[in-house]
């Protein structure tokens, strides 16, 4: 591992030093936005006036979870907004419309309160809540600079392992990842702030691709790497309450292959580079009863799910989407083991497994509106275009046989 990830710095000193100024300053701006953000949240809201009232309705799928000891309901009118908060006790009491009191704080903040002469107290809160909100690019701009200074650090300290084509790519997702985040911000859901989910999201992100191109370069090192993967979907499965097929598949597949793909990759090494894993391909006859399988386990897997009385605010409550998110999702989790059945075994077919679930997890992205993970998927599909072409010319330089799986 130590030959494997042994540094250059003696070649283009000119090129470290402008990496190494580039990370500090990655760095810096990350703490910037931090401390930017911060001090917009925590500001003083100043005096306040009256501002006028408006009619408000209330969202007609608003529920409130018996569970929860505090509910937010949103009563809207045009382009305005306002939360109200209530026990499930009194949930059921709440009018379709209320009127909503308008004031506007000292930097033209305009906050709504359900009743007049609001307090000191709820004026600093409510406009804590507002500017929290406002300021969710900020503090996403600075998440993402330090997720982007993680990916150039990589770059900078490994940088005999990778060729200048896997750089310039692993940069550039993790560039546009930063992009999405500022311009896509994360809404809370499930009581979970939205920039925590925008740090999963981006930690998914950075942990996947880079996951993926080891993989493509034929490295046993890339089940390390996919070990945090899997911890960091487990959590955003957990956050989001949804894609429990998934969740459950990472957690008595995933997880255990990992563990025994890096011991059989580890025993499989190339003759002429041991830090490369001979690779193989698969039979025609095995690809049609996979095929079988991943069938079954659709229906069979979203059936058993789409029964189950589980709901998520992440999805609006829409019932429908739930559903087909299930149906996707299993169909996708039956496709991850075949692909991970496809990767112990050091087989090609995996990058074919692996466009089917970029497509599915790309349509489920987009249902749910997760537009950064969008990003990911692009990087999913140019990588494993570069995997599958290097594979392939390996397998033909050294003319394997894939032997009989089962």
């Amino acid at each position: 591992m130590v030959n494997f990830f042994k540094t250059n710095m003696e070649p283009n000193k000119k090129l470290r030093i402008a990496e190494t100024i580039l990370l500090i300053l990655l760095l810096c701006g990350s703490v910037f936005s931090f401390l930017s953000g911060t001090n917009r949240v925590n500001a003083d809201p100043g005096s306040v006036t009256a501002d006028g009232s408006a009619e408000m309705f209330i969202d007609p799928e608003a529920e409130c979870d018996e569970e929860l000891s505090v509910c937010e309901i949103t009563y809207s009118s045009d382009a305005d907004e306002m939360i109200i908060r209530t026990s499930p006790e009194t949930f059921e009491e709440l009018p379709e419309t209320m009127t909503a009191y308008i004031y506007r704080t000292a930097d033209g903040t305009r906050l709504f309160f359900d009743h007049p002469d609001p307090s000191v107290n709820e004026v600093r809160y409510e406009y804590k809540q507002v500017t929290a909100v406002d300021s969710m690019p900020i503090f996403n701009l600075g998440i993402s600079l330090i997720i982007l200074s993680l990916s150039l650090a990589i770059v900078l300290f490994f940088s005999k392992v990778f060729t200048t084509y896997e750089k310039c790519w692993f940069l550039s997702i993790m560039v546009l990842a930063t992009i999405f985040s500022v311009l896509f911000p994360e809404e809370s859901a499930n009581g979970v702030n939205g920039v925590v989910i925008m740090l999963l999201y981006l930690l998914d992100t950075f942990l996947n691709i880079l996951c993926e191109l080891l993989i493509s370069k034929q490295s046993r090192y890339n089940f390390l790497v996919s070990l945090l993967v899997e911890i960091t979907e487990i959590a955003i499965s957990l956050v989001l309450m949804y894609r429990f097929a998934t969740m459950v598949v990472t957690l008595l597949f995933w997880i255990p292959i990992d563990i025994l793909s890096y011991i059989n990759w580890s025993r499989h090494k190339d003759d002429e580079d041991e830090e490369l894993t001979a690779v193989r391909r698969l039979k025609g006859w095995q690809e049609a009863l996979i095929i079988l399988a991943i069938l079954v386990w659709t229906v069979g897997v979203g059936y058993f799910l789409s029964g189950l009385d589980i709901r998520t605010d992440f999805l609006g409550n829409n019932r429908t989407l739930e559903t087909a998110m299930i149906y996707l999702d299993a169909c996708a989790s039956a496709v991850g083991i075949a692909n991970g059945l496809f990767i112990f075994f050091r087989l090609r077919e995996q990058w074919i497994a692996w466009y089917i679930c970029a497509a599915l997890e790309a349509v489920m992205n987009i249902l749910a509106g997760q537009y950064v993970l969008l990003i990911l998927k692009l990087g999913y599909f140019t990588n494993t275009t570069y995997g599958y072409i290097k594979w392939t010319r390996y397998i033909r330089e050294h003319k394997e046989e894939a032997p009989a799986l089962f």
